[in-house]
């Protein structure tokens, strides 16, 4: 492994238990107390992934996250929000806006690197690398991690762009939500019911002209059929 992960939490002892236990899990750490720092540091270096507080002194991380998303220096980072709230909303708003998982606290070191390893995982491409064209108009590119429809590139993030190429590798084939958790996830996941529902949602507002392509089978799950 060895990947960088940046850190980004104003408490102490809660930075210092991350770092700890990531390390320990065989990855590299820096770690930030504010937001200003983190984004400085962003200019020197790009870490392999993003462990971010919502509650910041000078900064609302969801703002960070939204930053760094519709950034193209940065928007392909993963970011794996840390929230103390239990509030349903924070969770959804942070995946709509790009977040690719969260962790509510109190966390457990084992927790926290699964979910690192599990995120990390699903940047990597597969082993099956050929392109997906579909209806004349969208290519899926697994080696590029791009989709483009119509010719034009669509700003996925890479949980979209999983459930896209899940979901184009079979069209018409109807997947059901577990079916994608799994996919994505695998046995790691602890997510909230609505996640993919989001996901989707995200996915027909950037798909431009084959956005009606994926279609809800009610009380079953999805489908990408021209």
């Amino acid at each position: 492994m060895n990947e960088l992960i940046a850190l980004v939490d104003d408490e102490p002892d809660i930075l210092e238990l991350m770092a700890l236990h990531l390390k320990k899990a065989g990855f590299r750490t820096e770690s930030f107390a504010d937001s200003k720092s983190f984004l400085r540091f962003l200019e020197k270096q790009l870490p392999s992934l993003v462990i971010l507080d919502l509650m910041l002194p000078d900064a609302d991380g969801l703002e960070v996250c939204r930053l760094l998303k519709k950034d193209e220096r940065y928007s392909g980072i993963p970011v794996i929000m840390v929230t103390a709230k239990s509030d349903e909303t924070d969770k959804i708003l942070g995946l709509e806006i790009g977040a690719d998982d969260y962790v509510t606290k109190p966390f457990s070191a084992k927790e926290l690197a699964a979910r690192v390893r599990a995120v990390l995982r699903r940047q990597r491409p597969a082993a099956d690398n050929g392109r997906i064209e579909i209806g004349g108009l969208m290519i899926i590119d697994p080696q590029a991690y791009q989709v483009r429809v119509g010719g034009q590139a669509a700003d996925l993030t890479s949980t979209e762009f999983r459930i896209l190429r899940l979901l184009g590798s079979k069209p018409g084939r109807v997947f059901t939500r577990d079916q994608i958790l799994d996919y994505l996830w695998g046995h790691e996941k602890i997510v909230l019911d609505r996640t993919i529902d989001v996901h989707i949602r995200n996915l027909r507002d950037k798909l431009g002209p084959a956005a009606g392509w994926i279609k809800n089978v009610r009380g079953v799950g999805y489908k990408l059929e021209p």
